[in-house]
């Protein structure tokens, strides 16, 4: 555990009448404890999670890339000022740590080839092998394996939309390993039952006025699928 709480300061809040900040959940959540080696944030779309993990990420340090230029265009000037009114405690002190998603990724990688062309022992870092020419779902895995290996907190957004559901077990038994091992946090956004069955992991609901622990089995991503393996959706 590095990281024990994030505090969110409405008095802060630029404004509450346009997105991040019009959201209940941030209007009525003065904290939350991070008490898990795992933190598991689970809502439906839009409902702030992944806008969430991205404030905090920044609040720790963390930078983001975001890979090739955007075009410009006129977008929410707000989107991104969550940051600016979050808290948060060190454990220890402050450590170092990653952002991950799906999309930045492949970026990611082939940027990783390109520095391999002048420094090839640079993929021993990544099992041996190009990045590139692996799926996504097994450069992906490559990745974790290496990088969370290193003392910090790692945030993760949606990883399993690169993954297959065998996959999302191997990241869920890797998870597992490495937070029993003591030296990485993770905080993770996702809509996958796999990884939320995680038993190293403390659930947050972002289905409520305010941001509230859940149990595994009371997520709506829970009663969902097990509605449908039991046939209770009927034939669609």
């Amino acid at each position: 555990m590095h990281l024990s709480e994030l505090i969110i300061d409405q008095k802060r809040f630029p404004t509450r009448e346009a997105y991040p900040f019009s959201l209940p959940i941030f209007q009525q959540t003065k904290k939350m404890e991070l008490t898990h080696p795992i933190t598991i944030f689970t809502g439906e779309n839009g409902s702030g999670k992944s806008t969430l993990l991205k404030a905090l990420c920044r609040r720790c340090r963390i930078h983001i890339w975001e890979g090739v230029a955007r075009s410009s265009y006129d977008g929410n000037q707000f989107e991104d000022m969550l940051v600016d009114t979050i808290d948060i405690k060190w454990l220890q002190g402050m450590v170092q740590g990653s952002f991950f998603s799906p999309e930045l990724f492949r970026n990611y990688s082939h940027l990783v080839d390109e520095w391999a062309i002048g420094s090839p022992g640079i993929l021993n870092h990544f099992g041996g092998s190009s990045l590139v020419t692996q799926s996504h779902g097994q450069s992906c895995m490559a990745y974790f394996k290496s990088i969370y290996k290193v003392k910090g907190i790692y945030f993760l957004d949606e990883p399993e939309a690169a993954l297959s559901p065998k996959t999302q077990l191997d990241l869920l038994s890797l998870l597992t390993e490495i937070s029993k091992q003591g030296h990485a946090q993770f905080i993770i956004a996702t809509h996958s039952p796999i990884l939320m069955s995680c038993n190293q992991a403390m659930l947050y609901s972002f289905d409520n006025d305010s941001i509230k622990p859940i149990s595994y089995e009371e997520t709506e991503h829970y009663k969902v699928y097990s509605a449908f393996f039991k046939g209770e959706n009927g034939k669609i």
